[in-house]
């Protein structure tokens, strides 16, 4: 009985080894290889053609990414100098303003005071001009002394300077001093427009008290925008102001926006990147500040290490050339391209290359060979 027990433990262990080595091997993953090797008969039939890198003379086009930007002059922040509550608006953002357009009413009880003080300071005006008017005919027959006329002078050229002051102050407010007088005293101010554009953002609302650090509207003149590219360091040689770029939207990639150049910036970001800006062509409604843009910019043409098209496969979102080692045997080589034109692509790092026999026809069959054979 006991070495019948035995006999079935023994079994069960050697049953579940047998299934543990069936699971790995079911659960391990195939990997491809790197080589493969074909008979006579595949060789012919893949239609390989064998050749090595050499020099092509092609056009490099450089494709970038940024935005839409607009210059500082363009962009205004509206504030009031005095601040006060918000009476009306009828703003939204995306709304266009024509220059001169009432954007808000502010009304507080500090643009009364200011209205009251000048026109009191303007009654009182009068009478220190006319008594420094007499005091000065006075002094010059000797008839007063000229402790008093400078005291008067004093009075007079303060009032002066008062009345000044209180101008500015209106003017700031936007109230033309004129105008004014006791019978149209007003609580409110308008605030204007300095541009023609678009509302961008609005920050208040009706009943709100606003201070002069507010910002109440942000207003943008989108006629002079300009395209913000980013190109990384190594590229920023290849560039120049006045060269020619063809901007375009990821939802209508077809439709192209010429642009030119304007200015390289000579700051480089922590990324290694620079920004340049770009200056449209002709001025399109559509594109708003901040919108995202792609663009193509055509370098200057050069002599390339380059291979046919043909010659270059993708795998696992890399780049793969096959080098032949003989009887029939190729390898699969990593390469790093660049730009293509006319039938053929950059190879970068071509030394890797160099004196080696490329596949350059039939490489996709090559691949699907390998592929299948790591399959099996």
């Amino acid at each position: 009985m006991t070495r019948l027990i035995k006999l079935i433990v023994v079994v069960f262990m050697l049953s579940s080894c047998g299934s543990d080595k069936t699971a790995e091997k079911t659960q391990s993953p195939k990997t491809i290889k790197n080589e493969v090797l074909l008979t006579a008969e595949q060789y012919k039939v893949a239609g390989i053609q064998m050749g090595s890198i050499g020099q092509q003379f092609l056009s490099s086009v450089l494709k970038v990414n940024g935005k839409i930007d607009v210059p500082p002059k363009n962009m205004v922040s509206i504030s009031v100098p005095l601040g006060g509550y918000v009476k009306s608006t009828a703003l939204l953002p995306g709304v266009h303003v024509q220059k001169g357009e009432v954007l808000a009413v502010i009304e507080d009880q500090q643009y009364i005071q200011i209205q009251q003080d000048f026109l009191t300071a303007k009654a009182q005006f009068g009478f220190n001009e006319s008594e420094y008017n007499r005091q000065k005919e006075l002094n010059i027959s000797k008839a007063t002394s000229d402790k008093v006329f400078e005291q008067t002078k004093a009075t007079y050229l303060s009032q002066v300077a008062l009345i000044k002051s209180l101008e500015q102050k209106l003017e700031l407010i936007g109230l033309n001093p004129s105008k004014i007088n006791t019978s149209n005293i007003s609580k409110s101010i308008n605030v204007y427009s300095p541009i023609n554009g678009f509302v961008s953002a609005v920050n208040i609302n009706i009943g709100k008290y606003v201070t002069p650090s507010d910002v109440l509207f942000e207003l943008v003149n989108p006629v002079d925008i300009h395209l913000a590219l980013t190109v990384f360091e190594k590229d920023v040689n290849r560039l120049s102001i006045g060269q020619k770029v063809m901007a375009y939207t990821n939802t209508n990639p077809s439709k192209k926006y010429p642009c030119t150049i304007l200015l390289l910036s000579k700051k480089i970001s922590d990324d290694r990147a620079v920004v340049i800006h770009c200056h449209f062509e002709l001025y399109d409604k559509t594109l708003l500040p901040g919108m995202y843009m792609n663009a193509d910019i055509e370098v200057t043409a050069a002599n390339a290490s380059a291979l046919p098209d043909d010659a270059i496969v993708r795998f696992e979102n890399k780049q793969y050339v096959f080098i032949a080692k003989g009887n029939n045997r190729f390898v699969m080589q990593e390469v790093e391209t660049g730009s293509s034109e006319k039938g053929f692509t950059e190879i970068k790092q071509p030394d890797k290359l160099a004196n080696q026999p490329v596949a350059v026809k039939g490489a996709y069959s090559l691949l699907m060979a390998m592929k299948n054979t790591a399959e099996e």
